[in-house]
């Protein structure tokens, strides 16, 4: 077979990759899913695509073998190899991967290993820094196997009164209190400067230590499920494999055995997570969902209400949600914010 590379996103390319990996039982190709990929290889045979993968940032996706290809192991085999040199030739050197339960054992034997697997899907990593690293590199305490450790995990866009009164709450009913900021850069505020704030809103509290979510606390929903059918429940998919993580990956070695969310009673799809949450979770680590905060109005605080009083010019507004290390932060930066949202619509 032939192997080329090929754009998808030409649209006479995409129509026939697009038709091939539907036969495979792929069919979500929403631009959510196919926008992100950077580079597609397909292995054709007489003109006609007999296997296809593809690189998205730092995760392998629409990886498929036509099951009329004989040798459809050693196939897989080369694909998924082509994938993770070419990627290396990219400066990336560690890599996820989302499939089916059925498929783990095909890309473990191609050096992936799990890092959570549920009903629907599992999530894979291979290359180094991994897991193991990530948690060697966290501050431990002396007394970690005999404390009781919280975990929050917060995106913080921008940190406000309701995540300084989640992490107060934690930090009052716990011996130690991590707390996860989002790494992933998709938010109005930068991943340095949420992780900045976090760390100065939360600077008085001695038992709370501010980390770095890095690659195994990202947003939930950016979770990769175009292999999914369309009947499945993606939302429920997608919160069930990030609790899975975090109970094995994180939460275990750890000894974190509390998590700590707020309530949530605007966003059905932050309601179907903590739901996951509290399904997955338990018993190993305790979920504890606390009523959202509010300001002395009785307004429920949200980063949400921040960005839109930053966007229409409220300065005042936002004074009502957020503590002074944030205020601070956002009147030295306000322009800078201001054309942010204008320029590319950021959340």
């Amino acid at each position: 077979m032939q192997v080329r590379e090929i754009n998808i996103h030409i649209k006479r390319n995409f129509a026939k990759w697009q038709a091939f990996l539907k036969k495979t039982g792929i069919t979500e190709f929403s631009p959510k899913e196919t926008q992100q990929v950077e580079r597609t290889f397909v292995w054709e045979e007489d003109g006609e695509i007999m296997a296809t993968g593809s690189i998205a940032g730092n995760v392998l996706k629409y990886i498929a073998v036509c099951s009329k290809v004989k040798g459809h192991g050693e196939t897989f085999n080369e694909l998924v190899s082509k994938l993770v040199n070419e990627a290396a030739t990219m400066g990336r050197f560690h890599l996820f991967v989302f499939t089916k339960p059925q498929y783990v054992q095909s890309f473990g034997y191609v050096g992936f290993h799990a890092l959570a697997v549920v009903d629907d899907g599992a999530i894979m990593e291979n290359g180094t820094p991994d897991v193991h690293d990530y948690i060697q590199d966290l501050p431990h305490f002396a007394d970690q196997d005999d404390s009781q450790i919280a975990g929050i995990v917060m995106n913080a866009n921008p940190f406000t009164n309701g995540h300084r009164y989640l992490v107060e709450q934690a930090s009052k009913e716990n011996d130690h209190v991590y707390v996860f900021v989002v790494s992933q850069e998709a938010s109005l505020f930068t991943a340095a400067e949420r992780y900045q704030l976090v760390q100065a809103g939360c600077a008085d509290l001695d038992n709370v230590t501010v980390v770095p979510g890095g690659d195994y606390m990202v947003s939930y929903a950016t979770f990769p499920a175009y292999f999914l059918k369309d009947d499945q429940n993606v939302a429920h998919f997608q919160a069930a494999l990030d609790a899975t993580l975090f109970k094995e990956q994180i939460a275990a070695p750890l000894n974190i055995t509390r998590r700590y969310v707020g309530s949530e009673p605007f966003s059905p799809t932050t309601d179907i997570y903590n739901q996951e949450l509290t399904r997955v979770l338990p018993p190993e680590v305790e979920v504890k969902i606390l009523d959202r905060a509010a300001n002395d109005s009785q307004d429920v605080i949200s980063a949400t209400k921040v960005r839109a009083a930053i966007a229409n010019d409220e300065l005042a507004v936002v004074q009502d949600y957020v503590p002074q290390t944030t205020l601070s932060f956002i009147q030295n930066h306000w322009s800078d914010l201001r054309a942010r949202i204008k320029e590319g619509s950021l959340e």
